[in-house]
């Protein structure tokens, strides 16, 4: 696993999203009520960037696209058009910075 570093905790206001480079994939990453979650940026219905979507206080996020939504803390799919989750990765905060953790890049 590497570490990927986000930003540190006060520039992502509750609510909001930022997308961030992965090793194979782009990765958003949110914050719901001081909480914060990761997921591959990409909707899994379309291609629809998941960091532009509509964050809820549920935990939930709604792609901007076709109105799909997904359970920020595990990536499942909630509703049509989507039936494929989103991936997830573990986010950790130390010395308020946010990190993300994902696989090494296959060389």
């Amino acid at each position: 696993m590497s570490r990927i570093t986000v930003c540190p905790v006060g520039t992502l206001a509750e609510g909001e999203a930022v997308k961030i480079d992965g090793p194979s994939e782009a990765i958003a990453v949110f914050n719901v009520q001081g909480v914060f979650y990761a997921t591959t940026d990409r909707c899994s219905h379309g291609n629809a960037s998941m960091s532009e979507g509509y964050v809820e206080d549920d935990g939930t996020v709604e792609c901007p696209l076709h109105a799909a939504r997904f359970c920020l803390k595990t990536g499942t799919a909630l509703c049509q058009p989507a039936t494929e989750p989103l991936a997830t990765y573990p986010v950790t905060v130390e010395d308020g910075t946010i990190y993300v953790e994902v696989a090494e890049a296959e060389a």
